[in-house]
């Protein structure tokens, strides 16, 4: 395999010669994803390398967080941990290995397609809260396991993919035992994203963005009641709601 750089003006792209013109493709969305972050977020970080693998095997042994990370999902959400991160640098299959990923439910191509942006959306995260990773060192995957559901969540929805994985999140509401709240490790994946799209909804994108913000030292209970303006019970019912709501759709 003869490996290459693509450049744009915010990252760089390392793959396989024979992916140039995917490799293109990610790095305009990528863009164009960093521009839209501009309008939200204080800082939104560039000069970020890309590395796409053209194999899921090379992506985990690039990144052994990964593996681990999968293996603590629940089933329904592990496809879609296709990519991770560190500081200045994100990891994603090629656009070919993530079509071929993708079950035939409605919606795990299109969530999949954006597992570019849901990476770079976490540097994003990281850069504009100090409390949350990358990096991972010095205690950050503690922080990491301990807020996956904002970690993910906040990845998951200023990506655009809560919408798209609407069927894997229906499956697991079926398969599995009665979610916590907020998600729990196993569930942050899938179900992160609905509380992000929940606060939007009640209270508007500010209130995901503070949401997003929230600092260690505040605790999962005082972030979300400060973002949502609520009592946790009251939000765990409007969310458990808005769960229910997404079945019978």
């Amino acid at each position: 395999m003869s490996w290459v750089e693509s450049h744009s003006l915010s990252f760089s792209a390392r793959h396989d010669s024979e992916h140039a013109e995917a490799a293109a493709g990610v790095l305009d969305r990528l863009e164009a994803f960093r521009t839209r972050l501009s309008g939200v977020f204080e800082r939104t970080p560039g000069e970020i390398s890309v590395v796409m693998h053209p194999r899921p095997l090379m992506l985990a042994f690039a990144h052994p967080w990964l593996p681990i990370a999968r293996l603590a999902s629940a089933p329904a959400s592990r496809r879609y941990f296709a990519g991770w991160f560190s500081s200045d640098e994100i990891h994603v299959l090629v656009p070919a290995a993530l079509e071929r990923r993708a079950s035939s439910v409605p919606g795990s191509r299109q969530a999949l397609m954006l597992t570019p942006e849901h990476e770079y959306a976490h540097l994003v995260l990281g850069s504009n809260n100090p409390d949350m990773p990358p990096p991972f060192s010095g205690g950050g995957f503690r922080r990491y396991v301990r807020w996956a559901w904002l970690c993910e969540g906040a990845a998951t929805h200023f990506s655009g993919q809560t919408p798209h994985l609407r069927a894997a999140i229906v499956r697991r509401l079926h398969e599995g035992p009665r979610p916590d709240f907020p998600p729990s490790t196993r569930d942050a994946q899938l179900l992160g994203g609905t509380v992000f799209a929940l606060v939007e909804r009640l209270e508007g994108k500010d209130a995901a963005v503070e949401l997003a913000g929230s600092r260690d030292d505040d605790g999962p209970r005082r972030a979300i009641e400060w973002a949502f303006g609520r009592r946790l019970v009251e939000v765990a019912d409007y969310w458990r709601d808005y769960l229910e709501s997404l079945k019978a759709s």
